[in-house]
């Protein structure tokens, strides 16, 4: 077994045939900046490329999967550079107004989670706590999602006027109806109702969280290396060709859209929200002691 460095932004650990990539910023609920992006990607290909590993967990460290995007604390570093990854753009820092959101968001955020989709091993979220916007996408990009009994999930960003994040695969993964009451309302569900829509494989006590989702993936990496490549390459297709990454498309480019009209009428590009405001249930929800 490899060991964690408990120090870094992202652990990777290795247990017979499956690795666990975990984030690794507890302190900030697993806010993610772009060291904790770049850090994922050098973790899914150091995995992709180790011949011995058949299957990926994708984990958080602490309390929490992960409170989404980066958007306030000590660590954000939305204007560094980077090297680009996921699209071949120019860089993006020290440009003006859109040109520089559209080239961080396409990388960082849209670009990131299309490639991690792609990888040819199968990849299994373990989430417990808060899985909150950039969260969900990062669930959302993996091929299985166990969750605790604890577990809840949001996308509350249309309190900024956006709609819905960059990864907009709600209508896919969520069907139309609850994709627009999650949206419409920013209220939070937990892991029972995302099991009865379809969302979640499987709901397990917390403290077994880790053990069923491990005897999950042990049992997965028995199956031929070669076909279950094929048979996600297969689904992620047929995925496709239903529209989701046309759709992407143009709703990446609605959502660009709100960023520019906030900035327009003077109130910043995400509606002068932070952290707290996001991280507090909407008006008429009960607070949740998980959060």
């Amino acid at each position: 077994m490899d060991t964690p460095d408990v120090d870094e932004v992202v652990t990777f650990e290795v247990t017979a045939t499956v690795a666990v990539v975990t984030m690794n910023r507890p302190r900030y609920r697993n806010a993610q900046n772009s060291a904790m992006t770049y850090a994922l990607d050098a973790a899914f290909e150091r995995a992709v490329n180790d011949d011995n590993i058949k299957v990926i967990v994708l984990a958080g460290a602490g309390d929490h999967f992960s409170a989404g995007h980066d958007i306030g604390t000590p660590g954000r570093d939305h204007d560094v550079r980077y090297a680009n990854r996921a699209v071949l753009w120019w860089d993006h820092v020290d440009k003006p107004g859109g040109d520089q959101r559209f080239a961080r968001e396409t990388e960082v955020y849209l670009g990131m989670c299309r490639r991690w989709r792609e990888i040819p091993k199968p990849i299994i979220a373990m989430v417990q706590g808060a899985c909150v916007a950039g969260g969900l996408m990062l669930a959302w990009v993996c091929d299985l999602i166990v969750a605790a009994d604890d577990a809840f999930f949001s996308d509350p960003v249309v309190r900024m006027g956006i709609p819905g994040v960059e990864y907009f695969a709600h209508p896919w993964i969520l069907g139309p109806r609850f994709a627009k009451e999650i949206l419409y309302t920013g209220e939070r569900f937990d892991a029972q109702r995302a099991y009865e829509i379809g969302m979640v494989n499987r709901v397990v006590p917390r403290s077994r969280l880790r053990h069923e989702t491990l005897s999950l993936a042990t049992r997965i990496a028995t199956m031929p290396q070669f076909g279950l490549a094929l048979a996600k390459r297969a689904v992620n297709q047929c995925e496709d060709h239903m529209g989701l990454r046309n759709g992407m498309d143009a709703v990446f480019g609605l959502h660009h859209f709100a960023h520019a009209h906030n900035a327009e009428i003077g109130i910043g590009s995400l509606s002068g929200m932070d952290a707290k405001a996001m991280a507090a249930p909407p008006s008429g929800q009960e607070p949740s002691s998980r959060a």
